[in-house]
């Protein structure tokens, strides 16, 4: 063997399951990433690169420990685009080749090779070879008439090379056998070696298939042995009927049709049934088709086509059972009674379907489950957290192997009445994937014009869901698709405020958990002011879930304490409260210290709730550059350098240099650096910082900020009022001041806060300075007009 040092840097393709030989046509599929782009840089270049098998197909990423260090040369003769972004390719194999250097650095992987020279030498064949080669062909086309998959166009175009190495090579090509077999005829060098192998290879194979043919003959004699056994049992079966030992299958649909008579089910649906029912009288029982089709006709059966739950009207018990499991929730509540009451007076439930939005753990499940039982219905959930399949929803057509109906249809079925309460429980993380879009299924299911009739594809006719009462609960509305959102009426359900987490602890929580662990009624007493530093300190949420898991680690405690010391009752005070809970696990910013320049309060909405955070402006000597930091998003960025530009245009009006922007450079900076923060509503609280910074006045330490600002001063309404102002509170500001628009939102804040904050509305941000700025004699004074400012 002669080797050629290969210094060209080749792209290289890991092959997976496939070997390629040097003067063989074949074709392959390329859908890796890397590949696709190793076979772009070939197509760029000469059209050549190299190939080498994975020793593991199921290694998805590869490197160069993964593969064979011997592969093939190969030229790309064509390359087409098919499913997806997978490409086939028609190459030829060039000569075998080895890797020297490997790179796997870029976008794809390539390296440089040792050609193997592959030639017989100045003697050619020797005469042992010549005899082997023809021992070779011999045992090829015995091969071929054991094996379907190589026709007698393959062997005759194979057979027909004149050139004993590239005849060799396109043996081992068309030989059905593992890679690993294959790749030892690729690396077998020289020449006599590779022929002596593949001549043990082609025997051996040629000796399995004869084996594999007897068994085939065997199994086949096996077949026909059952068949016989099969009519003998058929005759017994026809004598014991006879005899009247044994049910057959036409008492078996006798009895389906009996009770489809009782059922008086529509013309359609009866036909279908009545056609299914008589096939499967006339067919053998052990037919897998019989099992199908009993499956079938007894859900159709047993569906409630006609069975109802008798509908509470009564809306004071259906209130009684709302208040009696859940606390606050006022405006929930009421929009529930309204729908009940609509209900009850048109009979029917033509009208929006109801989606319960808000954060985790505010109760929207159970708000559904006090819903079905204040109505007097069936509950039925049906979580769609991770669903990606349609056949959950519409179920599996009957061509399938253990087809069965979907979740709707089968939950029906289970509680037996067609006017259940069906909570379809985390509609916003549906999915969708190559099995269908279960988001799409959902359209007709939530259609009041369309449930009616819905069809799912095992029992292929319809069934009236108009009687069902739909809700779904989900925490966001950014990931529910848009036709599916617009056929559902949603209602917030906002968090809990803290004193309605207190309540809620003291009524229902507390008492709860003391009975679940075993413990005696006042074993545990739990001081509001305890409650209040768990919620504020080892909680961070907008509902009650954490909360409740930290009462139940108290209870607990005093249960084991109760074993072990025999102490009967456990008062829990903020004082204690850390040998039950540990160290405190979040802190909230109050408000300390005296005003300062640049230092604002702005206010924050979290998915936890609301949150204060503090905005900072500095200016030194520069050239006009500004800076924003604290890992601000986009929208954020826009925001302050609106409020810059806004600042420039009234400048001389509020007593501001207007050539700031050419000498000096501006720092804003958001605490907290680590938690990226985004959103429009810090525009007026930026504004605020920068022009303290610039005019030396500080801020009020006990006001708050909240309001998008325009690039004409003039500030927009923001989200999220009620957690904004109860942070706030919580911080210690004494002074909030609002976009005009948003004062009505304060009408959700409880009463107990409203008494201790003074709200003023703005219409543009300067109004703001008069109210923030800690300076009497600043010019802003006489500038609370509202004027919309330079244009």
């Amino acid at each position: 063997m002669s080797e050629k040092e290969v210094k060209t840097i080749y792209p290289c393709v890991p092959l997976r399951g496939v070997s390629i030989f040097p003067n063989t046509v074949v074709h392959f599929d390329i859908g890796r990433d890397k590949s696709i782009k190793a076979l772009e840089a070939a197509m760029a270049d000469e059209r050549i690169l190299f190939v080498s098998s994975q020793m593991d197909e199921n290694i998805l990423i590869p490197t160069f420990d993964d593969i064979y260090k011997v592969g093939t040369l190969i030229r790309v003769n064509q390359m087409l685009k098919i499913n997806g972004d997978a490409v086939r390719v028609l190459v030829t194999g060039l000569a075998r080749a080895e890797i020297e250097e490997g790179f796997e650095g870029g976008d794809f992987m390539s390296c440089t090779l040792k050609q193997i020279d592959d030639d017989l030498g100045e003697d050619g064949l020797s005469v042992e070879d010549k005899a082997g080669l023809r021992v070779l062909t011999d045992l090829f086309i015995e091969h071929a008439a054991l094996s379907p998959q190589l026709t007698d166009e393959i062997v005759d175009k194979t057979l027909a090379e004149d050139d004993p190495i590239a005849l060799v090579d396109k043996m081992a090509s068309e030989l059905a056998i593992s890679v690993q077999r294959k790749q030892e005829i690729l690396e077998a060098i020289p020449f006599s070696e590779r022929l002596k192998l593949l001549i043990s290879v082609i025997t051996e194979e040629n000796e399995i298939a004869e084996v594999e043919k007897e068994l085939a003959q065997k199994v086949k004699e096996n077949v026909d042995n059952n068949q016989k056994e099969y009519f003998l049992k058929e005759r017994m079966r026809v004598i014991q009927e006879e005899l009247g030992e044994d049910e057959n299958a036409q008492a078996e649909a006798d009895a389906w049709l009996e009770k489809l008579d009782e059922l008086k089910l529509d013309e359609l649906v009866d036909t279908k049934v009545r056609k299914e029912i008589k096939r499967f009288s006339r067919m053998a029982p052990s037919s897998a088709e019989s099992s199908v089709i009993r499956t079938y006709v007894e859900t159709i059966l047993e569906l409630p086509w006609n069975s109802a739950s008798k509908v509470n009207t009564n809306l004071n018990k259906a209130s009684k059972v709302l208040e009696r499991d859940h606390y606050g929730l006022k405006k929930v509540k009421e929009r529930v009674l309204e729908y009940l009451a609509v209900i009850h007076l048109c009979k029917t439930i033509k009208g929006p379907i109801l989606c319960l939005v808000g954060p985790p753990g505010t109760g929207k499940t159970s708000i559904a489950k006090s819903i079905a039982e204040s109505t007097g219905r069936k509950f039925i959930r049906m979580s769609l957290g991770g669903v990606r399949d349609e056949a959950e929803i519409r179920g599996h057509r009957r061509t399938y192997i253990g087809a069965i109906p979907g979740r709707i249809i089968n939950g029906i079925k289970e509680v037996g009445v067609n006017n259940p309460v069906f909570l379809f429980d985390e509609i916003d993380k549906i999915g969708a994937d190559y099995k269908g879009d279960p988001s799409s299924a959902l359209l007709e299911v939530l259609d009041p014009e369309q449930n009616n009739t819905f069809t799912d594809h095992f029992l292929e006719v319809p069934f009236d869901l108009s009687k069902v009462l739909f809700i779904t609960t989900a925490n966001t509305l950014d990931t529910i698709p848009r036709p599916l959102l617009d056929r559902m009426e949603v209602i917030e359900v906002s968090g809990y405020t803290e004193q309605e987490k207190i309540q809620i602890a003291e009524k229902y929580l507390l008492p709860k958990q003391i009975k679940e662990h075993g413990l005696k009624k006042d074993a545990v007493k739990l001081s509001e002011p305890a409650l209040s530093d768990i919620i504020n300190y080892y909680t961070r949420e907008s509902g009650v879930r954490n909360l409740e898991r930290e009462i139940g680690s108290i209870c607990r405690k005093a249960a084991f304490l109760t074993v072990t010391s025999n102490k009967k009752t456990f008062t829990v005070s903020p004082r204690n409260l850390d040998k039950f809970l540990g160290k405190k696990k979040y802190h909230y910013d109050t408000i300390k210290g005296v005003s300062e320049v640049g230092v604002v309060t702005g206010m924050a909405w979290t998915s936890v709730g609301g949150d204060t955070l503090s905005v900072e402006a500095s200016f030194v000597q520069g050239s006009g550059k500004l800076s924003l930091t604290g890992n601000l998003g986009e929208v954020m960025q826009e925001s302050a350098r609106a409020g810059i530009t806004y600042i420039r245009s009234i400048a001389e009006e509020i007593g501001v240099d207007p050539e700031f922007s050419k000498n000096m450079d501006l720092h804003i900076h958001v605490p907290e650096g680590a938690v990226p923060k985004d959103g429009p509503s810090a525009g007026v609280t930026m504004f605020t910082a920068v022009v303290s910074a610039l005019t030396g006045v500080p801020v009020k330490k006990e006001v708050a900020m909240t309001g998008e600002i325009t690039l004409h001063g003039k500030v927009l309404p923001v989200g999220g009022i009620k957690e904004k102002v109860l942070a706030a509170h919580r911080a210690g500001i004494k002074t909030i001041l609002l976009p005009k628009e948003n004062m009505k939102d304060t009408e959700e804040i409880p009463a107990s806060v409203l008494k201790q904050l003074k709200f003023v509305p703005l219409e543009y941000a300067k109004e703001a300075l008069g109210h923030a700025l800690d300076d009497k004699k600043h010019p802003k004074k006489k500038t609370t007009k509202k004027s919309g400012g330079k244009k």
